[in-house]
């Protein structure tokens, strides 16, 4: 079964129950103020009636005329004000309590005006354009006071939404979103793709010379090491000083194999170990042993206990390194949002072309919402018209506007008598 919903008081006027209680005692001056008229209408036509009767001259006959009708025109526009918010009298007259009765369907006409009139793509369209959002803005933004106040309202939306978000749910979003996604995916391909582009450019040849310069120093400066290796390889039968001579020989031509390599850039090694490195970003792109050798590797490495660690730590890190850029004034991610937010503002200032893109979008974003969503939007006032309580919305909609409204009372009775007396008077003439 549906639920029936209860409905609300509509919300205090501005101003609170202070507010409320100013305009309550407004509206009750000015209810007497209408009141005094009408009985002032009335001791005139009492007064009149009671001259003619006793025989004064024709003239109090227009005084009669003109307190009669003020009278009726006081309280024909006290009734038509009354009906507009309750039942005058108490009487149950036919379309009276207009308010209350016809509060859902005045709800749906405002929503319904609301929406053809002010969330239309055309008059919001034309609104933003001639409000230039962008040059204001770039104008705001250029002042370093105001760069700086949004650079820090930024800083606390991102220490809000980082204190908010709990850690267990962050690693286990990067883990799922970010982590397994990157070890799902083969690493050969693409990677053979990248070294491949590396090679032809010949970007590794960097650290090929760094790696040639490394191993002949290494050369260079282990003389002795080579001793020992060649000594320790040596028969046992073998003289020493045939070892040395030896040893000496094969250091002499190992250093001048590294020096060779080190200096010439076209050494036959240097152009082997660039085929075997095209070769193999080849072969992992297309051999699928190659292909499978890459991914068992992958999967050492992402099993390792210091790289689980590492990707454990990695929101806590991110984490602590972005709480202390946000509250830090002098941090280098505020500095730098600082600075191109008021380098925008000086753009936005000075660029044509950057303020019309600026507006483009802002347009084209306010033409959609409104295009797509204006019932939604008007449904918030046919929807919250709808739950108030009829009594409730009428007292608050006459606490707002009834004092208004009694000037027409006092306007019915002033313009009553003069048309009774015109009217009167007119009657003289004719007959």
């Amino acid at each position: 079964m549906g639920q029936t919903r209860e409905p609300v008081k509509p919300a205090d006027p501005p101003g609170g129950p202070q507010g409320e209680e100013a305009k309550r005692i407004a509206l009750r001056k000015m209810k007497l103020v209408a009141l005094a008229f009408l009985l002032g209408a009335t001791v005139v036509f009492l007064l009149a009636r009671w001259a003619e009767t006793a025989g004064w001259p024709g003239w109090v006959g227009y005084a009669r005329a003109a307190g009669e009708a003020g009278m009726v025109g006081a309280l024909a526009d006290w009734f038509a004000v009354t009906a507009l918010f309750r039942h005058p009298l108490r009487l149950k007259i036919p379309h009276t309590a207009i308010i209350p009765n016809k509060k859902d369907a005045l709800g749906n006409s405002l929503g319904e005006f609301v929406g053809s009139n002010f969330l239309s793509e055309t008059v919001v369209r034309d609104k933003l354009r001639r409000v230039d959002i962008s040059k204001r803005l770039g104008g705001w933004l250029s002042q370093p006071e105001n760069a700086e106040r949004v650079t820090s309202e930024l800083a606390t939306v991102v220490r809000g939404a980082v204190t908010v978000l709990r850690d267990e749910d962050v690693q286990a979003v990067m883990e799922q979103a970010v982590v397994r996604r990157v070890v799902d995916k083969p690493w050969g391909p693409p990677l053979g793709k990248l070294l491949a582009g590396v090679f032809a450019d010949g970007a590794h040849h960097k650290l090929v010379d760094l790696m040639c310069d490394r191993a002949y120093e290494w050369v260079r400066d282990n003389h002795s090491a080579m001793l020992r290796v060649v000594s320790d390889r040596a028969p046992s039968w073998s003289p020493k000083f045939v070892d040395e001579m030896l040893a000496d020989k094969v250091y002499g031509e190992v250093l001048s194999f590294a020096w060779a390599v080190k200096t010439d850039v076209n050494h036959p090694m240097r152009l082997a170990l660039d085929k075997f490195l095209g070769e193999f970003a080849q072969d992992l792109q297309t051999d699928p042993d190659t292909m499978a050798r890459a991914e068992q590797v992958k999967a050492q490495v992402i099993e390792h206990a210091e790289v689980q660690k590492l990707i454990g730590s990695a929101w806590a890190t991110a984490k602590e390194m972005l709480l202390g850029a946000a509250e830090d004034p002098s941090s280098e991610l505020r500095k730098r949002v600082r600075e191109g937010l008021r380098t925008l503002g000086e753009r936005l200032k000075s660029d044509d072309s950057v303020r019309e893109k600026v507006d483009g979008w802002v347009e084209g974003a306010a033409a959609y919402v409104v295009s797509n969503y204006s019932s939604e939007i008007t449904t918030i006032i046919t929807d919250t018209v709808e739950r108030w309580d009829a009594e409730e919305t009428s007292r608050k909609i006459e606490l707002q506007v009834g004092r208004d409204l009694q000037f027409i009372r006092i306007n019915g009775t002033v313009v009553g008598a003069l048309a009774g007396l015109v009217i009167y008077g007119v009657g003289q003439v004719l007959f």
